[in-house]
């Protein structure tokens, strides 16, 4: 086995199986094909190749290894990936190893040693067994405890403070990972005192941030949360999520509740597929990630119409993003929490029987107001109107647009008139990455190369006139195609007369090329070669063109002849072509 850790992670895992844990992948002849989880799409342009054990999106352009994919899906350092990986692979890594030494990575290790010193007083102190035994009149069993690693903050200033300390770690670096608060005047001490701690994990089962709950009477906040880090963006953070992928995954269906007891006790009574929000409204940015696993989203919180107006902004984007939604409604002054603990078979019920969205909001609208009045069946209207315009799917927005006139007694025309007026609010992506266009050359180029490769007896089209407007990488792919023609596995005795960039660029277009779905190959290639010269030489035309301009500026009567008479060459080049 290889020394370096990189090449060994790679191979001792395969990229579809690291990808398939984050996205549903589908089997698209000898690749997989997905929705991007990089950018917003409707028709999946995300491929991974098993045989080259590269992803490629060709709406965004994102692409790479798994060490990449990782680094992009879990907004990491290069290290940090490689930790990951390396935990999966079961391949060890050694301390020095200079690209492990990242600030996410000290920071992990800070919360990781805070979790266990909370685990402790939740087992070892006073007031800790006391938090165990409310823990324990909440309904949490022991093995709960333990699975979700639930523990106790002593009431003190300094106690966890100096348990860092004494580990070797820097004040500032505490901070930093939001256990530790310093006022202006310097002064520091533990954000977290007298509270049960529940331990927040990344997607990969790691610490990153806290949730602390008082469990006495108290005049602090009932709930107190790590405040956003390097590790720990509450916007993104699922609860749960760690645990509940696969099953999320496996029931294509995920069960969106607020607290942390409320996907504690689920999980206990064998609902897995349950996540909370992270001390905040359900945002964009959960929503793209639970999107990864599935499309199904059952959300069972507070959905009254006229109650919270962030709670509904969060359905408001789910269904923007194409969520099938359903509604648990919950008996009145109850959360998931009490149902599971005092009756299994209603939380079940409750869970079987949940209203799709619109149907929600249609039983919501006509219960609150009188349908036989034009001021009621208006109101009505009003509460309906936009949650039908975010469908995204025509089929769907026009079977509730029939069903609310079927109730409302109101012919489809008049509805569909009245939705026109309704301008809701798209929500932006701020994640959304401005990428580099390329050109119209390099597309044509990387056109031409990725045809080849699908029938390399058509470098033959490919004439020295036509190799001027290449890159020196695409040349140097070319000729290697030319010398390899007849070999059975071209791409693989390419390779072998590659190096660096050049590799990486042949593996994108062997991707590009196993995806491509074009019937006349040599017409195509044909074409596009005809399109990159004639593109090549407008280039050049409007160069020559602008350095005309400056030398009859400067009155340059000799450069000014030359330059003409090159573009007219140039010209009659492109009217042959």
């Amino acid at each position: 086995m290889t020394s370096d850790p990189v090449q060994e992670i790679k191979e001792r895992l395969d990229i579809v199986d690291v990808i398939k844990e984050y996205i549903k992948l589908e089997k698209a002849g000898s690749n997989y094909r997905a929705q991007c989880p990089f950018h917003s799409e409707k028709n999946p342009s995300f491929f991974v190749s098993p045989s080259r054990q590269i992803f490629h999106c060709f709406g965004c352009g994102e692409g790479g290894d798994m060490f990449e994919f990782i680094k992009k899906i879990e907004g990491v350092e290069f290290g940090d990936a490689l930790k990951i990986l390396a935990d999966r692979a079961g391949v060890e890594l050694k301390e020095q190893d200079p690209r492990m030494k990242t600030k996410r990575n000290k920071m992990q290790e800070i919360c990781e040693l805070s979790c266990q010193f909370f685990e402790k007083q939740l087992e070892g102190s006073s007031k800790g067994k006391k938090a165990k035994k409310y823990l324990k009149g909440r309904g949490i069993s022991e093995e709960s405890i333990e699975r979700w690693r639930l523990g106790y903050a002593p009431d003190q200033w300094r106690s966890l403070l100096n348990f860092l300390s004494n580990k070797g770690f820097k004040t500032k670096n505490i901070v930093k990972a939001g256990l530790v608060i310093k006022k202006q005047d310097g002064k520091t001490y533990d954000r977290f005192r007298g509270r049960i701690m529940f331990p927040v994990f990344n997607l990969n089962g790691e610490v990153i941030g806290f949730g602390g709950r008082v469990f006495e009477q108290d005049k602090t906040a009932k709930y107190m949360n790590t405040p956003n880090t390097l590790l720990y963006d509450k916007s993104k953070v699922l609860y749960g999520l760690d645990k509940a992928k696969v099953a999320i995954r496996k029931k294509d269906q995920a069960i969106l509740v607020e607290g942390y007891t409320d996907v504690i006790l689920a999980s206990q009574v064998g609902y897995e597929n349950v996540v909370a929000t992270s001390g905040t409204a359900l945002t964009s940015k959960q929503l793209k990630i639970l999107k990864r696993y599935s499309d199904n989203l059952l959300v069972a919180f507070d959905m009254d119409v006229a109650g919270s107006t962030a709670t509904r902004r969060g359905i408001d984007m789910a269904q923007e993003q194409g969520f099938n939604i359903k509604v648990v409604s919950m008996p009145e002054d109850s959360d998931p929490a009490d149902i599971v603990s005092e009756d299994e078979e209603q939380w079940e019920s409750l869970v079987e029987n949940a209203d799709s969205i619109m149907e929600f909001y249609i039983k919501n609208a006509f219960s609150q107001f009188n349908d036989e009045t034009p001021e009621g069946k208006e109101k009505i209207s009003n509460r309906v109107l936009p949650a039908i315009k975010r469908i995204p799917n025509e089929i769907t927005k026009a079977h509730w647009i029939q069903e609310l006139s079927d109730r409302l007694g109101v012919d489809e025309e008049s509805i569909k008139r009245e939705l026109g007026k309704i301008e809701v609010e798209q929500e932006q992506d701020e994640e959304e990455e401005e990428k580099e266009e390329k050109s119209r050359e390099e597309k044509l180029e990387e056109r031409v190369l990725a045809l080849i490769l699908q029938d390399p007896s058509l470098i033959r089209k490919v004439k020295s006139e036509h190799l001027d407007h290449f890159t020196d990488k695409s040349r140097k792919i070319l000729k290697a195609i030319e010398k390899n023609v007849s070999e059975e596995e071209v791409v693989e005795e390419i390779k072998k007369e590659l190096e660096g960039d050049a590799i990486e660029h042949l593996d994108y277009l062997a991707l590009k090329s196993d995806v491509m779905e074009e019937e006349k190959l040599e017409e195509e290639v044909e074409v596009c070669l005809k399109e990159l010269c004639s593109s090549s030489v407008k280039e050049q035309l409007n160069k020559i063109a602008n350095a005309i301009k400056k030398a009859e500026k400067k009155g340059d009567k000799e450069k000014v002849e030359k330059l003409v008479n090159k573009f007219n060459n140039l010209a009659q080049d492109l009217n042959s072509l």
